[in-house]
């Protein structure tokens, strides 16, 4: 058993900022990287980096990043070192034209856009006959809840994993625009600017930047691109149909939730939520500090998270064929 969570630092925010920046570890010599192109459509493609344990498998992880993230985020790649030196397969995803894809794809990510995962975690167990497991962080936290209750009672996926997932969408966006979270919000708002720009380039009927100078929200943002760009009219609807939280009652697989009650960007309170609470398989973790992916611990392991993670998914494949009773609530300290 790992121990509780103690943090490293008590301030949310700079649990946030540091574990962003942490220096992450990824042996590729040891565990080299392979690059797969998955055709989702004629005119969409996604690439993931794929890393196999030295000995057999005992699983695959498909890990999906946050908002403007990529396959190269820091969390990915310690998650990764920590997954395949516990013998798991791994499969670092980049979403729809992130990590420097723009030209495999015609369109865009969005928060709740599942077929992409749902194809490759396909492919995966086809190729490898063992079973695929999917974990989200931040917005891919949000992507593999609204997955998992897509699929309900399914064998394609083992489980399910979300680490600070914003499970409401609107709840969230509106938390980044605070004026405390200021900072995140013009990082966040800066890089998707500069994706409309490369988008303009390589699919200009479909992208414009005219106009773009003048958004001045992530909420902005999805009502002028986001939303209209896959049909969803305006952010506000976007939000409302997309969001992981409408989508809860219907998993039933084995399911962990990782969150800190203290996370600056998603509000605590929309895990208060009739469909979690309700669901046994669906498992709530919740320290008490932690911030956004933060999770920096004050003694080993550093990484806390990962090692909560995988020691839950070494309990879940050990009982494969059991189902949860009732959801669980971890006071982490």
């Amino acid at each position: 058993m790992i121990p509780e969570f103690q943090p490293l630092f008590r301030n949310p925010h700079l649990l946030t900022i540091a574990g962003n920046f942490w220096k992450r570890h990824l042996d590729e010599v040891r565990f080299p990287a392979g690059r797969k192109i998955y055709r989702i459509t004629d005119r969409v493609s996604v690439l993931a980096l794929e890393h196999q344990p030295q000995s057999a498998a005992r699983a695959q992880l498909v890990l999906l990043h946050g908002l403007e993230g990529s396959a190269d985020s820091g969390y990915l790649r310690s998650f990764s070192q920590a997954a395949l030196e516990s013998g798991f397969g791994v499969h670092r995803l980049n979403l729809r034209t992130c990590g420097g894809t723009e030209t495999l794809s015609e369109t865009m990510y969005h928060s709740g856009l599942t077929s992409d995962t749902i194809a490759v975690a396909e492919d995966i167990a086809q190729r490898f006959k063992q079973p695929v497991c999917v974990l989200g962080f931040s917005l891919g936290g949000n992507v593999v809840l609204k997955l998992a209750g897509e699929l309900g009672d399914t064998d394609l996926v083992a489980c399910v994993c979300a680490v600070s997932p914003p499970i409401d969408l609107a709840r969230c966006v509106k938390a980044i625009d605070k004026r405390a979270n200021i900072l995140y919000a013009r990082r966040f708002l800066d890089r998707l600017k500069q994706r409309i720009v490369r988008k303009s380039v390589t699919s200009p009927e479909r992208y414009t930047t005219q106009g773009l100078r003048n958004v001045r929200s992530i909420w902005e943002f999805d009502d002028r691109y986001t939303a209209p760009l896959f049909g969803f009219g305006t952010a506000e609807n976007y939000y409302r149909t997309q969001s992981a939280q409408n989508f809860l009652r219907d998993v039933r697989i084995p399911t962990l939730i990782v969150t800190a009650k203290d996370d600056p960007l998603v509000p605590f309170e929309i895990f208060n939520n009739p469909s979690l609470k309700a669901n046994g398989a669906i498992t709530l973790a919740a320290t008490e500090h932690g911030g956004h992916l933060g999770f920096l611990a004050k003694k080993a392991p550093r990484f806390w998270v990962e090692q909560f993670v995988l020691q839950w998914l070494d309990r879940i494949l050990h009982n494969h064929t059991k189902r949860g009773t009732h959801p669980d609530l971890f006071a982490l300290g």
